[in-house]
């Protein structure tokens, strides 16, 4: 069985930084897409930032250039880092994994749908004020 769990939610004031990271066990990390994801009370998860093996990564636009993913491959561990929250990134923060990466435009991609990952960790919540 494949488990994600993730950790490093908590409240911040805005302007702050937090660190999430996702652990895992049945999945290796650097065999497809990782990705975070958050949601909010009455809205669609969003894809934040997703990664193939740690090789290419893609941001939604209002995180670029505030959030950084990153894997520890060799521990099977992913990382988000998040500078300069701001009160609309408070949500869930989900951790999701899968080997559903597409080739497109002459690299690897992942999907920003969450209806293509099968493996979901049980979230940990961010809260900027």
């Amino acid at each position: 069985d494949v488990q994600l769990v993730e950790s490093g939610g908590g409240s911040v004031q805005a302007g702050g930084s937090l660190r999430l990271s996702c652990s895992g066990s049945g999945y290796t990390f650097s065999s497809g897409c990782m990705a975070w994801f958050r949601q909010t009370p009455g809205k669609q998860r969003e894809a934040v930032a997703r990664s193939y093996r740690g090789e290419s990564s893609v941001y939604l636009d209002s995180v670029n250039d505030r959030f950084t993913i990153s894997l520890d491959n060799a521990k099977n561990i992913m990382n988000l880092q998040m500078n300069s929250l701001k009160f609309e990134d408070t949500a869930m923060y989900y951790c999701a994994a899968d080997q559903n990466q597409f080739w497109d435009l002459g690299t690897w991609t992942c999907p920003s749908s969450e209806n293509d990952y099968n493996y979901w960790g049980q979230g940990t919540q961010v809260t900027v004020s």
